[in-house]
Formats: structure tokens, sequence, C-alpha cells
């Protein structure tokens, strides 16, 4: 099964699951009348909703590429994570006006050992749901299955919060704490739908994912070819599970066509160990020039001009930046780490 295939099926399941959640705590909330239950309960609609806009964001990814979306459908993800962190964040004020037309009209809280009973069982259930969502959502690196995850093991720890609540009122008969806990899971929910909502606008807008950056960056560096005398100009963006990398490497000038395919298939390989096979590639071929042979570390080369002299380290500044690195790069003083080697 494709990841795409795969990640379809889990979200399938969650938001079945999360259809069953919800029709539990609403039982719980008519037994109870107890505001912290209803924001539970409320946070669980958007579960629900989330749940249905993942469903078909995913549908829509499992697409091909076509003449219209020549880079696929993989976006679709950052749209779906959008709308549910947007619902999370509604969800939060709805549970603030719940709280203060409680406070006005002041309903009663009852039968709070039964409905402890069924929000127990629906924290169990969603925190191995949400397990399950952020454990495919890494391996397939989805970020609907990754917002649906933390969506519903943040949903556990509210839910275990208010059963903590829950519990002191029903020794304690401070019936005033229910406000509260709603009051404050409201805080908390509106927090985590702003972290969703911005990660997902920074893919929309192709925003620079710095760590993943740095990962491909040490990769390079630690598994650097002799015939890799530079790479440069590297830029990288997210398409659902699609990562599409852009960049230059300089190559020896006097290498044919074939012994320059067979590079670029080295790199490629490299960076799929390392990210997994879902990667498309643009690379633009340089050919090397006499400038560069002093931080050239190939030792056989037949044509070299100049002795070697330091080995640049491929730094996150360096090799984004849209300039060839030679000896005389301005730069190398100040942005690039030097290895001193001996004369050859």
């Amino acid at each position: 099964m494709t990841q795409a295939g795969q990640n379809f099926r889990v979200q399938k399941w969650i938001t079945t699951l999360s259809v069953l959640l919800f029709a539990a705590k609403l039982i719980a909330y008519y037994l109870t009348h107890s505001l912290a239950i209803l924001s539970d309960a409320l946070e669980s609609i958007v579960n629900v909703m989330a749940g249905f806009i993942g469903l078909y964001s995913l549908y829509i990814v499992t697409k091909p590429r076509d003449e219209d979306h020549p880079y696929g459908h993989g976006k679709a993800e950052f749209v779906s994570a959008a709308a549910e962190g947007g619902l999370i964040v509604a969800a939060g004020f709805l549970i603030i006006y719940e709280t203060i037309s409680n406070i006005i009209n002041k309903h009663p809280v009852e039968k709070l050992d039964n409905g402890l009973v069924l929000v127990a069982v629906t924290a169990i259930v969603n925190y191995v749901a949400g397990l399950i969502c952020l454990r495919t959502g890494k391996k397939n690196k989805s970020l609907a299955l990754l917002a649906s995850g933390k969506h519903l093991q943040v949903d556990t720890y509210s839910t275990l919060a208010i059963i903590t609540g829950l519990v002191v009122m029903l020794f304690t008969k401070l019936y005033w704490l229910d406000s509260v806990i709603a009051f404050v899971m409201s805080i908390v929910i509106m927090y985590n739908g702003y972290k969703i909502l911005r990660q997902s606008l920074a893919g929309i807008m192709d925003e620079a994912d710095l760590d993943l950056l740095k990962k491909l960056v040490a990769l390079l560096n630690n598994n650097r070819k002799p015939n890799w005398v530079d790479i440069h100009n590297l830029r990288v963006i997210k398409y659902g599970s699609l990562m599409h990398i852009d960049c230059h490497i300089t190559l020896p000038w006097y290498a044919n066509l074939r012994e320059s395919h067979h590079e670029l298939d080295m790199l490629g390989e490299l960076i799929k160990k390392e990210f997994g096979d879902a990667l498309e590639m643009f690379v633009h071929t340089d050919g090397c020039e006499s400038t560069g042979c002093p931080i050239c570390i190939k030792t056989d080369c037949p044509v070299r001009q100049h002795s070697f002299e330091r080995q640049i380290t491929w730094t996150l500044p360096n090799v984004i930046a849209n300039q060839r690195h030679d000896i005389n790069t301005s730069a190398a003083s100040s942005v690039w780490t030097a290895t001193k080697a001996p004369l050859r």
C-alpha cells in the first residue's frame, strides 16, 4: 500500500471514531449538564468536522499529477490543517460563550458519576487513536495526520484535566469549579488551534523548513563525494508527503553526460535513504572553474591548476545562497567553517 493510501485509511477510521466519541460525550453532557464536559464535547465537534475535511484532503492527495496540478495535490493537506486550526479556535470561543451564559443562567450540575465513566472511556480511546495518527503521520510525513494526532492527544489531556476537576467537584460539591475548568480549557484549545493554523499557513506560503534544511545540509556534509565540488542555491518544498528539492551542484568540467548523471543518481539515492522515496529533484549542474581548485577535495583531478588549501564546510547560510563557492568568495571568512589541510 502506498503512503498516501495508508494515510487515507487511517484518517477514515479516525473520522468514524470521532463521530462515536462525540456521541458519547453528548450523552455525558446530557446526564450531567456540566460545562466542563460540554467544552470537551464541543472540541469533539471539531474532531468530527476536521476528520471529514482531513479525509477529503487525503483523498485529493492520492490523485496523480495532472495538467492543472503539475506538482500534484499535496497542498490540500495544508488547507485541511488550516481549516482544523480555525475550527479549534472557534470552539474555544464557543466554550467561553457557554461559560458566561451558564454563569448568568445557572444550570446545576447533575449525575457526575455517570458522566465521569463515559468521559474516561473517550479519553482512553482518544489517546490510542492519536498515537496511531502521530506514528503514521511521522512515518509518512503527512501534515494532515500529524494535525489530527496532535488534536486527538490534546483532546485526551484536556479530558483528563476535566475528569480531575469533576472528581474534585463530586467530593467537595464546589460546583463553581465547572465554569473555571471550562474557561481554562478554552484558552488551551485556542492556543493549540493557533499552532496548527500557523504551521499550515507556513506550508501554504512555502515557508522554509529550517529543521529539514539543516538535516539535509548535515547529510550532504557527512556524505559528500570527491566530484561534488560545490552545492548552492538549495531550496526544499514539501507537497504532502512529496519532498521537492532544487539546487545547483558543481562537478568537474570535463565530466561527460553519463558521468554527471551518475553523480546526480548518487545524490538522489543518498537523500531518499534518509528522507524516503517520495522525492522529486531538479538539479542544475555547473562545470568547475580554476578558482574552485583551492577548495576542491578531489585528489585525482588531472587538470588541477591550483593546490588544495582548505575544505569548505557546507552550512545552511552558504548552501542556500545563490552563489558558487570558491576561495575568493568574500563570505568565506564570516560564514564558512574552513578545515585546514596541507598543500598537495
